[in-house]
């Protein structure tokens, strides 16, 4: 047997404006609040455990320090690269500099917390 990726934990000033963000980026809905202020998002009609792992938006994050260690990467599936950049720059997406030339096929932005993520050029169907 083997495991998958059932989750993602992103720790948030803001879980409420992160889970905005990532449900347009992403499509997917709300689906728990925690007492605590955490909230989980995931694909509408799915849920937890489906083949999209869901995202936790976990309450009460500090001051980040260097580069994320690990990060997302999206692709457009129903556009091309340009019109999706357009959509998620118009969410709140940022671009932002790591050190790229200028010669990369993809783009690198920021969510309205400064998390880096990546938008890819190849379009991917859905899952």
């Amino acid at each position: 047997m083997a495991c998958r990726i059932s989750e993602l934990v992103i720790d948030a000033e803001d879980p409420g404006r992160l889970a905005a963000f990532w449900c347009g980026v992403l499509g997917y809905v709300e689906l728990d609040r925690e007492s605590d202020g955490s909230i989980q998002i995931g694909p509408p009609g799915v849920g937890f455990g489906g083949a999209q792992p869901t995202l936790v938006l976990n309450a009460g994050r500090g001051p980040r320090v260097g580069k994320l260690p690990l990060h997302i990467d999206v692709n457009a599936t129903d556009r091309d690269q340009d019109a999706e950049l357009a959509r998620l720059l118009a969410l709140g997406a940022v671009p932002v500099d790591v050190g790229q030339t200028g010669e990369e096929s993809w783009h690198v932005l920021a969510d309205p917390e400064g998390n880096e993520f990546c938008l890819l050029r190849a379009q991917l169907k859905s899952i």
